[in-house]
């Protein structure tokens, strides 16, 4: 990341299994950098669970798939979330039918997402993309999109065995792993040996009450380890009680 406003970069945010949180470490993610100052987007390329649609209230229209199939620009799927922060947090959910959900895993699909993705670089400060576990056409043209992948993995027995069967088939596509972040887990004793970071639950378990890494708990003390481990940024955090963010780095 640059550091000025534009020019910044694609960071996609795997989920390696179902529920493993992407979507919401995604949100959180831009946000540690919003409050940095930075300007961040992020962009749904999980088409099928539509998580950030949960934080527009507003009428989504034309939503991420649409500016896909109908060869669009991707602002025009974008809502800047109300924030007391330096920064913005911009997202561009995706809400749509299941026809047109098919429509917009097409290979031509995949190819304007990636045009997109590059696009969107040149605007904010950094992208981050929630990307479902790579498969589809979308998740490919993501992470070989992406400057840097962050596989996010539960903390536990299934997010240890996903994370080298998600990393080979990451390979298989010419894509690498940046970090892994093992999510909901105790940074004191993580199941997940591979991890890079450790993120505790959230006190606010709703995507819809997302973001919640605005004021220094241990949760966002944790996401700013993350941001830190996939982009690079430092991000200054007042430590809760004695924690610090080593704490969530293993070993």
């Amino acid at each position: 990341m640059t550091g000025t406003q534009g020019s910044g970069e694609v960071y996609a945010v795997v989920s390696a299994v179902g529920g493993a949180g992407a979507t919401r470490l995604s949100v959180e993610f831009a946000t540690a950098l919003a409050r940095e100052g930075y300007d961040a987007a992020v962009v749904d390329a999980s088409f099928t669970t539509q998580g950030l649609a949960a934080l527009v209230p507003e009428r989504i229209d034309p939503d991420v798939t649409r500016v896909l199939t109908d060869d669009r620009p991707l602002r025009e799927a974008e809502t800047t979330l109300s924030l007391d922060l330096p920064g913005s947090v911009t997202v561009a959910p995706a809400l749509a039918s299941f026809e047109r959900l098919a429509r917009a895993k097409t290979s031509e699909c995949a190819r304007r997402l990636a045009e997109r993705l590059s696009a969107a670089a040149d605007r904010y400060d950094a992208v981050f993309v929630d990307v479902p576990p790579v498969g589809a056409n979308q998740a490919v043209a993501a992470v070989t999109a992406a400057d840097a992948v962050a596989l996010v993995v539960p903390d536990s027995e299934r997010g240890v065995d996903a994370v080298p069967r998600h990393c080979d088939r990451l390979g298989d596509v010419d894509a690498g792993v940046d970090a892994v972040v093992a999510n909901r887990g105790d940074p004191d004793s993580p199941a997940v040996d591979a991890a890079d970071v450790v993120v505790p639950p959230s006190e606010t378990a709703a995507l819809s009450g997302a973001p919640a890494a605005v004021e220094p708990t241990a949760f966002s003390i944790a996401v700013g380890a993350a941001v830190e481990a996939v982009t690079g940024v430092e991000v200054d955090l007042p430590e809760p009680d004695s924690s610090s963010v080593t704490d969530y780095l293993p070993g």
